[in-house]
């Protein structure tokens, strides 16, 4: 017999939910906008604190490195202490950290205050996802609850851009982590008085090693992604990834052994669970992967300012929203699996328009293809995540959280880095660099089209427009191959799909 789902009981008012889910989408929105936002902070950052090469990358990775390693602990954790409070703490952190990397001196500081960042954004998200599944009860407003959740992530990947041209127009570069106050106040005072405390009723104890080994796991995991990403497989990838394969597997053997586990991993028995994560983790691959070239195209292809391009990305945002909201009714007339399958089909249908299209060039075409992939994400994303939270009791719903959002994390950072290094090396291949360069301008040239553009404005104008020439038209085609596999693995996650999710 199941125990008692909450040690608290969920709202009885329906408008008292839905104030607790516009509290909850705070988070949400920042944790999404601070993905994206920092990369058009760089420029100003590498002004005005003069960091080392390395350092500058470890500003950009530190991030995704820690959270990737403790969300599973985290939404364990939201289980055993409280669902509400691990959400209260971790805003109040990240509010706090976020002001200090706003007046960080130097870039070492600025590493370290990154680093807390990821600590309590680990706290965030497993808590919001895990509410929901204790706040919403009823199924069909449960699946809209998701809708709008998964929207908040989609619509804050997109409105970085916009935000972060609008802030860095207007104020220094410390204003992308500032933002953190304004928004964040809000759930700090309100949080208490509308959102529902939740927790695991009979809970195991915390157990530190489980913690370390899953940090162990993933951190080493993503960083082995990243660096064959850049760097090619090397001895530290290898390294990185025999860690992470050893460490995940007494992990799992720990969680098996023991009488209460961190995460249950038994849950990756069941053929809807297993479906659902991978459908979740696909479709944001998908999604991560087509704005990695996207975002570049309009920016150093066709132009566009930094904002500009943002806001050319909005209606397919809105088709995106529209979707998620959607598929909660169509689902009342066809099976889950249906409709997750359908909306991995259109990942695939989106990716396919880039390539029919034969020239990347067309700025419609784009548009018109992130519209169609930005349905099929919504609907795949609003269903698999609700699958992965119905398929759990309640008062396990933080580790199943945590699952979601890891599986989240790890598809964005495959995303970028396996569709982007093979663009690049597609790039690389396909680039005809012009004679008279210099051996550094032939080197940042060759190596992306932001360094090609860079070298070009250094040049005469004739033989800076050849080499604009064929830097785009070998991007080009490397976001033409991209493409290809990326709706070559959207037709393999809508096979997966169908066979495990239609039980």
């Amino acid at each position: 017999m199941l125990p008692a789902l909450d040690t608290a009981p969920s709202p009885t008012r329906t408008p008292s939910r839905w104030w607790a889910l516009v509290v909850l989408m705070l988070p949400v929105l920042l944790v999404a906008i601070d993905n994206t936002v920092l990369a058009f902070a760089l420029p100003a950052i590498s002004e005005a604190l003069t960091p080392s090469g390395q350092q500058l990358l470890w500003i950009v990775d530190i991030y995704p490195l820690i959270l990737a390693g403790l969300l599973i602990p985290m939404g364990s954790l939201g289980d055993r202490l409280g669902r509400r409070r691990l959400l209260l703490i971790g805003g109040s952190g990240f509010t706090l950290v976020s002001a200090l990397a706003a007046f960080s001196p130097t870039a070492g500081i600025l590493i370290a205050a990154r680093a807390l960042m990821a600590v309590f954004g680990a706290m965030l998200m497993p808590a919001t996802l895990s509410l929901i599944r204790n706040i919403f009860t009823d199924p069909t407003q449960r699946r809209t609850a998701i809708a709008i959740w998964a929207a908040g992530f989609s619509g804050g990947a997109a409105l970085g851009p916009i935000v972060g041209g609008f802030l860095l127009e207007h104020f220094a570069w410390g204003s992308v982590f500032l933002l953190a106050i304004p928004v964040m106040l809000p759930l700090l005072l309100l949080g208490p008085l509308l959102i529902p405390e939740s927790k695991d009723p009979a809970p195991g104890p915390v157990d530190p090693l489980s913690v370390l080994l899953a940090l162990a796991t993933m951190t080493p995991l993503v960083y082995a992604i990243k660096r064959i990403s850049t760097s090619g497989l090397d001895v530290p990838a290898i390294a990185c990834a025999v860690i992470a394969l050893l460490c995940g597997a007494a992990f799992v053997r720990r969680q098996l052994a023991r009488p209460v586990p961190m995460l249950d991993v038994t849950l990756f028995t069941r053929p809807v669970f297993t479906g659902a994560v991978i459908a979740n983790l696909l479709s944001v691959f998908s999604l991560v992967g087509f704005l990695y070239f996207v975002s570049q195209h309009l920016q150093l292809v066709s132009g566009h300012s930094p904002m500009k391009a943002g806001l050319l990305l909005l209606p397919g945002l809105v088709v995106t929203i529209a979707a998620g909201l959607l598929v909660v009714r169509v689902v009342r007339h066809i099976t889950p699996a249906t409709a997750v399958v359908a909306g991995l089909c259109l990942n695939a249908t989106g990716f396919v328009l880039v390539m029919v299209s034969g020239v990347v060039g067309s700025d419609l075409v784009l548009l018109l293809a992130f519209a169609v992939l930005g349905a099929g994400v919504g609907s795949a994303e609003t269903i698999s995540n609700d699958l992965i939270l119905s398929a759990v009791p309640a008062e396990k719903a933080g580790a199943a959280s945590a699952i979601s959002e890891t599986a989240y994390e790890t598809g964005a950072v495959l995303g970028t880095a396996v569709l982007g290094s093979l663009l690049n090396a597609a790039y690389r291949s396909h680039l005809e660099v012009p004679a008279g360069l210099t051996a550094s301008q032939h080197a940042a040239a060759s190596e992306t089209l932001g360094g090609a553009t860079a070298v070009a404005a250094e040049l005469p104008a004739r033989t800076g427009q050849v080499l604009l020439d064929s830097a785009r038209h070998a991007f080009d085609s490397g976001a033409l191959l991209t493409s290809g596999i990326g709706a070559g693995l959207m037709v393999i996650a809508a096979l997966i799909a169908h066979r495990t999710l239609r039980d």
